[in-house]
């Protein structure tokens, strides 16, 4: 399958039950209940995987909160070290505003406080190693995934590897490139028009669905990466 068949069948793949879509949305939004969201997430994969070309259904409501923590466990995993990295552009650009605070009191530096230098840097990698590191853990979690929600699955990286050259890397990273950009730019068109639309409630709608329907794609979408190399 190329990369335009991929993302093709990916973005019509969501609208084939707009009902499971809304079902989504409602979930996500509803804390610890959330989880099911995520393990819906991972039954979309398995469901891709095994062949089959319906939108899954919630049906074991326990199977998916437990996948979901599992899920929400190996992206903390996989987080770690960029997370560290925003902690100390955190760190250092509270140390500079307090330090700036008894020079200036310009506009700029109460809107992004000490967001310059040191924690600019520590930003800037934060946000690089999170794009990098996504590039390993799409696969990881679907690898995952396919051996039955296996934690120990997602971490290892000589399979990791494997699938991604087997994929073939060139034809690996034009995909992730693809998906990447199709979901921030997706993800910012809704934020957009939800942010504005809130003022007359429709906005809530707008979110609800709009996100729901980028993680279906994006699920559907790296299943159908690892079923091209599963053959």
């Amino acid at each position: 399958m190329s990369i335009n068949e991929n993302i093709t069948d990916s973005l019509q793949y969501p609208i084939k039950d707009w009902k499971k879509i809304i079902t989504l949305g409602i979930i996500l939004i509803i804390p610890i209940v959330n989880f099911i969201g995520l393990g819906y997430y991972s039954r979309i994969i398995k469901s891709t995987l095994t062949g089959l070309d319906e939108v899954p259904d919630f049906e074991g409501i326990e199977e998916l909160f437990v996948d979901g923590i599992k899920i929400f466990i190996i992206c903390i995993i996989y987080s770690i070290i960029p997370l560290i990295f925003y902690a100390f552009s955190v760190i250092f650009a509270r140390s500079e505003t307090v330090t700036s605070a008894t020079t200036t009191s310009s506009i700029f530096s109460s809107y992004l406080p000490g967001l310059t230098g040191i924690p600019l840097v520590f930003l800037m990698l934060a946000v690089i190693l999170t794009l990098i590191i996504s590039i390993f853990a799409y696969i990881g979690l679907a690898n995952m995934i396919y051996h039955d929600n296996e934690i120990g699955a997602a971490l290892r990286y000589t399979e990791i590897l494997d699938i991604i050259a087997t994929i073939g890397l060139r034809n690996y990273i034009l995909w992730w490139i693809v998906l990447t950009l199709i979901i921030i730019f997706a993800g910012f068109i809704i934020s957009i028009v939800g942010g504005i639309l809130l003022y007359f409630i429709l906005g809530i709608l707008v979110l609800l669905l709009g996100y729901s329907y980028l993680i279906i794609f994006q699920a559907r979408s790296i299943a159908l990466i690892i079923a091209f190399r599963r053959g």
